[in-house]
């Protein structure tokens, strides 16, 4: 395993196990009747992983997806146990791998990343600037920077690889590439469970801006896969500073994005090193935003 000056774990390394994918965060190992997901603490902007992690960042990651997991017990997902000790071969690495370890059912992943938005921000707010539409959707006029539209909706994007970036598609796109039958499942799906944690998160004191799902099918169901709701894969904002026109205080990575854009850097490979107080700011961040929505400490 390897961990940076700060601590965070940056690497992992499981001899005589197979890595099958070394992802922007996320390491998976091929158990043979299983998956191995390992959250580490890297960091990903503006689709480049940075050489700085952020220390326990992948314990939130994991821990924030089984709590959502938990609460959609009527989804159904991957998750078989999040306990490592389960697998003899993983004993010896439990101290690394616990709490930021999921071991999981194989399932084949849609290659589309299904974004549902409930406010007018980032990407979908330069859209609506240029085209008075997200993604196709043609939107009201009057929208404002971080407004919360009439609905949410769904404006999915194709998967990219480690470097590359996701371009935005229409449903008719998703229709071609998986179906007619599975779109409107997954896209249904993503909506509702958006929809739910939404009105919880607000129950917390966080706004759930936007997000991303993935899912899967095994043995023709449709199931829910990789990170749930975490601070990588959503947009949290704290209720009690939110303001219309405005970019809200946020509790994930934005912190980070917004100290990179002050830097000369042209937004490709290598990325630069992070101060250690924005590491450390940001980890902060990120319990924060676990604390919230579980209530309670990591």
């Amino acid at each position: 395993m390897r961990y940076d000056a700060n601590g965070a774990l940056i690497e992992t390394a499981i001899p005589g196990i197979p890595l099958v994918n070394r992802g922007k965060v996320r390491d998976v190992y091929d158990l043979g009747d299983a998956l191995l997901f390992v959250a580490t603490d890297r960091l990903s902007a503006f689709d480049v992983v940075l050489p700085t992690g952020i220390p326990d960042k992948g314990k939130v990651l994991t821990q924030i997806s089984k709590f959502w997991f938990g609460f959609f017990s009527d989804v159904e997902n991957h998750l078989i146990t999040d306990d490592v000790t389960t697998r003899p071969e993983l004993v010896s690495y439990a101290k690394d791998l616990a709490g930021r370890s999921m071991i999981v059912r194989k399932v084949s992943i849609f290659p589309i990343e299904c974004i549902v938005r409930g406010y007018l921000v980032g990407s979908g707010w330069k859209d609506y600037q240029k085209t008075s539409s997200v993604s196709g959707i043609a939107l009201r006029p009057g929208y404002r920077q971080a407004s919360k539209l009439d609905e949410a909706l769904f404006t999915p994007s194709t998967k990219a690889a480690v470097g590359e970036h996701d371009e935005a598609i229409d449903f008719a796109g998703v229709c071609r590439t998986i179906g007619d039958e599975k779109a409107a499942k997954i896209r249904d799906l993503a909506l509702d469970i958006y929809t739910r944690a939404g009105d919880y998160a607000r129950s917390r004191g966080i706004i759930l801006a936007d997000t991303k799902f993935e899912f899967g099918e095994l043995d023709g169901r449709i199931i829910l896969a990789d990170e749930v709701l975490t601070p990588d894969s959503s947009r949290f904002w704290l209720a009690d500073e939110y303001q219309e026109g405005t970019s809200p205080a946020s509790l994930d990575k934005q912190f980070v994005r917004d100290y990179l854009e002050t830097l000369d850097w042209d937004k490709t490979a290598p990325g630069p090193e992070l101060p250690a107080d924005v590491a450390e700011k940001t980890a902060q961040k990120y319990l924060d935003a676990y604390r919230m929505l579980a209530g309670k400490d990591l």
